[in-house]
């Protein structure tokens, strides 16, 4: 365990941005917090979680994928792709930092996503404790303890210092090379703060959903529920629910003529809307109720299914927060939780 006294952060921020970049959650100009790049003076949110998860940073919103070059008869085929540089996300939540684990075990699951691979490789995550989670979060009930987070390496913060642990060998490498500005201890503070965040965790509102009954075993029960016509009728079909959700990763691939050849690239895409994976015969979930339905499904039922009992969720709230209609998974489990009783 090492600390560093608080107002030797920029120090450190300025250490790590001199050898890579550095990104951390920030305040943008209308007051929304984001992950930016770091620069002399710029100062970490106080808010809790970032509008959009750090899942950008490795499955971005669009990415170019491939240039076909068109001469006459000749294709030239053109990897847009170039050496992605090292860089380090410093303050990611222990819901977010989750996150990675459900995402690696799509995109680099055979056959791996090398476009995904590359950016995990290229980036050093260093998540940041909770010390007043909200009422929206319920992290915990996945299995998540938001007062020691996952990542490469891992920080505790109070009004006096930062404490910080590595975790991986890519923390390791970072700790290391702020070895002149940190120095040993902090290990009774930690624990102190531990412990009084999970007991504020203990008592927010939904640390006690239950997913009993949910995954596979009751696949068909689940799916067949009179519930999700009451649960479906006031959803807009928006989509909101799955850009600000850290684990989502479905993508649509385009072409672009761009007048001397075609970009293709993928993007961001939701099961909620009418046209996610249309095909030529049309597309195999015609109404709301079934749309809603998938999402749903997937996060509790499917997922689990497919990777050992682990959810597609991991409670960070957003969703409840951004629901233009306040629907949202939790009022989802509690709904179906009398059919697997």
């Amino acid at each position: 365990m090492f600390q560093l006294p608080i107002d030797k952060l920029q120090a450190l921020f300025a250490a790590v941005a001199a050898k890579e970049a550095l990104y951390i959650p920030a305040d943008d100009a209308a007051g929304q917090p984001r992950y930016q790049r770091w620069q002399e003076g710029l100062e970490m949110t106080k808010a809790l979680n970032t509008v959009r998860s750090a899942k950008d940073f490795f499955f971005p919103q669009t990415e170019d994928l491939v240039d076909f070059k068109v001469k006459g008869k000749e294709i030239e085929i053109i990897d847009p792709r170039t050496e992605q540089e090292d860089f380090v996300i410093f303050g990611v939540r222990a819901c977010d930092a989750r996150s990675f684990t459900i995402l690696d075990k799509v995109f680099l699951a055979p056959p791996v996503d090398s476009y995904y691979k590359s950016r995990r490789e290229h980036g050093t995550i260093v998540t940041m404790a909770c010390t007043h989670p909200e009422e929206t979060c319920f992290c915990s009930v996945f299995g998540i303890d938001p007062a020691q987070p996952e990542g490469d390496a891992r920080c505790w913060m109070d009004d006096a210092k930062v404490y910080m642990e590595a975790i991986t060998e890519k923390g390791e490498k970072l700790i290391g090379s702020l070895s002149e500005l940190l120095t040993e201890g902090g290990a009774d503070k930690v624990a102190a703060q531990q412990q009084e965040t999970r007991a504020i965790v203990e008592k927010l509102p939904f640390h006690e959903l239950s997913l009993k009954g949910f995954g596979g075993e009751n696949m068909l029960k689940l799916f067949d529920a009179p519930e999700w016509k009451t649960l479906s009728q006031s959803c807009l079909g928006c989509g909101a629910c799955t850009f600000v959700c850290p684990t989502c990763q479905c993508y649509d691939i385009r072409d672009f003529d761009t007048g001397h050849g075609i970009k293709r690239f993928r993007c961001w895409d939701s099961c909620m809307y009418s046209d996610f994976t249309k095909m030529a015969s049309g597309n195999p979930r015609l109404t709301q109720l079934e749309r809603f339905r998938q999402r749903f499904m997937h996060k509790l039922v499917y997922f689990p299914m497919n990777n050992g009992g682990e959810y597609g969720c991991v409670g960070c709230g957003r969703c409840l927060a951004k629901c233009p209609i306040s629907m949202n998974i939790v009022k989802v489990a509690k709904a179906l939780a009398e059919e697997v009783k």
